[in-house]
């Protein structure tokens, strides 16, 4: 398999599966929960969401900092970690309301990102350890 360089943000496989699961997020399942999570689920669900490629985005913007990107990728997992808690929760406590489906495929997206966002942090800690 040829590798891509990488040059933006957009070539990471990472950000742009989790820019596709958060517009996910935001048409199917915000909208579906009960108006009395509006402060609570969906308020959460949909900051966790939109942080994610945000993070990835202005991690790699700083990417030439020692400790720059590390940081934002640490987040970006920290949030995934969120969102799956968060759609369980909504999978849990609404099944009449959500998608369960929906909340499982998009559980497996999320624990699946964060492994990827931990295996660029330790690719990236490496690749700028054998530069200096």
């Amino acid at each position: 398999m040829e590798k891509k360089r990488i040059v933006s943000f957009n070539d990471l496989e990472v950000y742009r599966n989790t820019y596709k699961v958060m517009l996910a997020v935001m048409n199917q399942i915000v909208p579906s929960l009960p108006e009395s999570e509006k402060y609570d689920l969906k308020n959460q669900l949909s900051r966790a969401c939109k942080s994610i490629p945000r993070l990835i985005a202005e991690g790699y913007a700083k990417r030439h900092q020692r400790a720059g990107f590390q940081k934002y990728l640490d987040d970006a997992m920290g949030e995934c970690n969120e969102m799956v808690v968060s759609l369980s929760q909504s999978r849990d406590i609404y099944p009449t309301h959500v998608n369960i489906k929906s909340c499982d495929e998009l559980i497996d997206i999320y624990d699946k990102s964060g492994r990827q966002l931990y295996k660029l942090s330790m690719s990236w800690t490496n690749f700028k350890k054998r530069q200096t």
